[in-house]
């Protein structure tokens, strides 16, 4: 069932991309409508509205903590049904909510029924591949994936132009029900008999147990945690950014597409080069990359104003391309050694990841008021404690097979 040397079939990458997608739907479609829903719940403060992205984070991360676990017990595809029918629920909360707090508690029970087919999706690439090879598909899967949020945006505003900004929610509702009836009828059961844990109330305490045996585990869960947080602060903050501070609200959907590009085009090099070169390589050349852009930009722009918008969306687009070597090889190094608690060990890490990036995020996005200096010194910052934390965990791995 673990294949290491198959040809990947298109409309498995493709099915998995799309249950992960939706996650990015839910997200990228809203952003040009974000200052309109404000003014629908009479919420003015742009950093307050900035909550209706952070906080769908919040409830992925929490959300994985009861699917993954779940998902070893019951089987992979009941575990995804139940989060869709959450998230049907959470959509309706959404679209009627009369507040900016009945809003956030909509977007965070998103997160959670969200949370299901993003957590299980990894589960079932990692029930059926390991290794560089996992880590190839993880790529594909994200590159297709991206295709999302470069068109979402545009897609977002041109249904809130055309019949208003609840419409969004509802076009996401037809595109998850869409891909669940597509699971049912193509995806098996990855999830074998025998592999299955009997539910109980340890069942978590001894999936944590098992996963903290593992120190590479650990390691790149934490890096996934800062790089997550570090790319949250720019998605939170991007409508500010290019309306407010730059005043291009037409332009916005666009520059959006155009830099989620590079996060594809650098997912898709990494599916072909990761075989080549091995994940753990590519991971450490990218993120010193991404470090030593994020540091450029802090030195340079010290104290000025924001640049030209094409030497913001340069530095920007090298930033992000730096990403697609990084997420997916972060997580297939880090579950690489876990397979046997693929449900529970794609839970932890995920859990861990996105609760890590949420304070990052708000704490760095506050600050991103006038200009766009903070958000990169927040990439830095987060960029070079990763890079740390590779450094350690690689020297422990040469030492632990010397």
């Amino acid at each position: 069932m673990q294949n290491e040397n198959v040809k990947p079939n298109f409309e498995f990458i493709a099915l998995m991309a799309s249950l992960m997608s939706i996650v990015a739907l839910a997200i990228d479609a809203l952003l040009p409508a974000i200052s309109h829903i404000g003014i629908a719940i009479n919420s003015l403060d742009p950093t307050d509205n900035q909550l209706l992205i952070t906080m769908i984070f919040l409830g992925l991360g929490v959300g994985q903590l009861f699917f993954g676990p779940l998902s070893d017990s019951f089987g992979r595809k009941p575990i995804v049904y139940m989060g869709f029918g959450l998230f049907t629920v959470a959509s309706a909360i959404c679209v009627f909510a009369p507040s900016l707090e009945i809003m956030i508690i909509g977007r965070i029970l998103q997160g959670i029924g969200l949370s299901a087919p993003r957590t299980i999706a990894i589960s079932i690439i990692r029930d059926t591949y390991k290794g560089d090879y996992m880590a190839r598909i993880m790529s594909f899967v994200t590159a297709f994936f991206i295709l999302v949020p470069v068109v979402a945006p545009a897609i977002g505003k041109w249904i809130m132009d055309a019949f208003g900004w609840e419409a969004i929610f509802y076009v996401q509702l037809f595109f998850a029900l869409v891909v669940a009836i597509w699971f049912w009828k193509r995806q098996v059961e990855t999830l074998r008999p025998q592999y299955k844990i009997p539910f109980s109330g340890r069942v978590f305490v001894n999936g944590l147990r098992e996963f903290l045996k593992y120190r590479e585990t650990i390691a790149f869960t934490f890096t996934s945690g800062f790089i997550t947080g570090a790319f949250l602060v720019y998605l939170s903050s991007s409508q500010h950014v290019f309306e407010d501070q730059y005043g291009l609200a037409e332009s916005f959907p666009y520059i959006f597409a155009g830099l989620a590009c590079s996060v594809g085009l650098s997912t898709f090099l990494n599916g072909t080069l990761v075989m080549r070169f091995g994940m753990r390589k590519l991971a450490l050349m990218a993120q010193t990359a991404f470090c030593a852009i994020a540091v450029t930009y802090v030195v340079v722009f010290y104290g000025s104003p924001n640049p030209n918008v094409a030497v913001l969306v340069l530095f920007l687009f090298t930033q992000f391309f730096c990403l697609g070597f990084l997420w997916g090889n972060f997580r297939s190094i880090a579950m690489e050694p876990i397979g046997h608690i693929a449900g529970i060990g794609a839970a932890i890490n995920g859990f861990v990841a996105t609760v890590m990036a949420v304070p990052i995020a708000s704490y760095i996005g506050s600050f991103v008021q006038d200009t766009v200096w903070p958000m990169f010194l927040g990439l830095a910052i987060c960029g070079l404690l990763s890079l740390g934390i590779m450094v350690l965990a690689r020297r422990s791995r040469v030492l632990a097979t010397a």
